[in-house]
C-alpha cells in the first residue's frame, strides 16, 4: 500500500470496466483520483465510494473527442489537486459494421475517441507531468493494434471489430512509442497496455462472457477470462517506481497468445 501516496492521476473513462478498477487501486495506493468520463451517474458514483473508502476522488464530464472539453476538464483537475502525476488514457470506444460495411460516421467516431482523445489528453495534460518530478502515462491499446484475424477465427468467433478500432489502437501503439521518446529528457515514462479477453461491459456487450470468448479460449495459453483487475494491476506496476527503468513498452494482458493471427 501506499505505492502512489501524493500522486494525482487522470483515468479517463475511469466510471467503469478497466478505469473503474484503475482508479479504485490507485486510491488505496494513495493517489488522488480524477476520473474523467462522459456518463455522469457512473462517475459520480465512482467517485463517491472512493471517498467513502477513505480515497480522494472527483469525477469531471468530458468527451475527450473534443479538444475545447479535455482543456477545460484538464483545467478543473489543476484548480481541484494542482498537479497531475498520472495520466490514464484508458477511455475506449467499439461500435459498427465490418469492413466494407462501416459507415464514414462511425470510422471518426471510433478514431476520434480512442485515437484523437488519447493525443487531446496527452497534449493538455502534458505541461503538468513535465512540472511532476516523476511522471507516467499509460495509454490503454487492444490486441487488434498487432493482430488479425483467419477466417475461422472470424466463423469461430462470429465476427471481429471494425476496422476503425484496428486502425485507432494501432495508432496508440505507435504515438506511445513517440510520446516515450519525448518525454524521456522531461522524465515522463509512457508505456501502454493491450488487454485481451477481459470482462467489460464493452467486452462483453452486456452479456455474461467475452463477445469473442470462443476464439479466445480457443488459442489462449492461460485458460478462462481475465478481469479489469488484472489490467489494473499492471497499470499500477507501470506507473510506480517498481518499473521506474521501463518506458516505450506495451505490454499485453491477454492470457498468452501464442499464434500471431
Amino acid at each position: 500500500m501506499g505505492k502512489l501516496e501524493g500522486k494525482v492521476a487522470i483515468i479517463t473513462g475511469g466510471n467503469s470496466g478497466i478505469g473503474e478498477s484503475t482508479a479504485r487501486l490507485f486510491a488505496k495506493e494513495g493517489a488522488k483520483i480524477a476520473i474523467l468520463a462522459r456518463r455522469t451517474k457512473e462517475g459520480n458514483t465512482v467517485a463517491e465510494s472512493i471517498i467513502k473508502a477513505g480515497g480522494d476522488a472527483i469525477f469531471v464530464s468530458c468527451d475527450v473527442s473534443d479538444p475545447e472539453n479535455v482543456e477545460d476538464s484538464v483545467t478543473e483537475v489543476i484548480s481541484k489537486y494542482h498537479s497531475i502525476d498520472i495520466l490514464i488514457n484508458n477511455a475506449g470506444f467499439s461500435s459498427g459494421g465490418i469492413f466494407p460495411n462501416e459507415s464514414n460516421e462511425s470510422w471518426n467516431q471510433i478514431i476520434d475517441i480512442n485515437l484523437s482523445g488519447t493525443f487531446y489528453m496527452s497534449k493538455f495534460v502534458w505541461p503538468h507531468l513535465i512540472k511532476s518530478t516523476n511522471a507516467s502515462v499509460i495509454n490503454i491499446s487492444s490486441l487488434a493494434a498487432q493482430r488479425g484475424f483467419s477466417n475461422n477465427f472470424f466463423k469461430l468467433s462470429g465476427g471481429a471489430p471494425p476496422s476503425a478500432y484496428y486502425a485507432a489502437k494501432a495508432g496508440v501503439d505507435a504515438f506511445t512509442r513517440y510520446l516515450a521518446s519525448v518525454g524521456g529528457h522531461h522524465n515522463i515514462r509512457v508505456n501502454g497496455i493491450r488487454p485481451g479477453q477481459i470482462i467489460t461491459e464493452m467486452g462483453t456487450k452486456g452479456g455474461k462472457d467475452h463477445v469473442f470468448k470462443k476464439a479466445f479460449d480457443f488459442i489462449q495459453i492461460i485458460q478462462g477470462p481475465g478481469y479489469p483487475v488484472d489490467v489494473a494491476n499492471t497499470a499500477l506496476f507501470l506507473v510506480s517506481e517498481d518499473s521506474r527503468f521501463i518506458t516505450g513498452e506495451i505490454l499485453n494482458v491477454d492470457g498468452g497468445m501464442p499464434a500471431k493471427l
